[in-house]
């Protein structure tokens, strides 16, 4: 998957998370940049038919309430730059901040444990032991 792509599904969940139009995506952009964007612009940011510069990158993550390492979070298993594909393990690990200088705050890690949390708790035999275990506290609260 492009990176582009994987930016737009990113952009486009948190979006509907938050009930929000493209306009309204649109026109919040522009309290950040020199103008909003257009309906179109949302729409093809979220098709991965645009890149995106730092500044859009912030106000992105401004208003729809994120962190910019989470607008590149992705769940495939490569993700492809214009001339190299990126492992998912290799991908993930551009995303946090491992450097000596200066302190980790731990939103960036805590973003992506939680993404990969949400993987293994999707599991089809992790999610049938947490059907049996909701199945059993109701057994239990019935017979108390």
């Amino acid at each position: 998957m492009r990176i582009e792509t994987a930016i737009g599904k990113q952009i486009a969940r948190f979006r509907e998370a938050r009930q929000m139009s493209l306009t309204q995506l649109g026109e919040a952009m522009g309290q950040y940049l020199d103008r909003p964007w257009s309906r179109q612009a949302v729409h093809q940011a979220e098709r991965g038919r645009r890149a995106f510069t730092a500044a859009e990158m912030a106000a992105l993550a401004l208003v729809l309430e994120t962190s910019v390492p989470a607008l590149f979070l992705t769940d495939e298993a490569q993700v492809d730059l214009p001339s190299a594909a990126v492992s998912a393990q290799d991908y993930r690990g551009i995303l946090l901040y491992a450097g000596d200088d200066a302190p980790l705050d731990g939103i960036d890690e805590l973003l992506v444990a939680l993404h990969d949390i949400r993987h293994i708790l999707a599991r089809p035999a992790l999610e049938r032991l947490a059907k049996i275990e909701r199945v059993a506290a109701e057994v239990a609260d019935g017979a108390a």
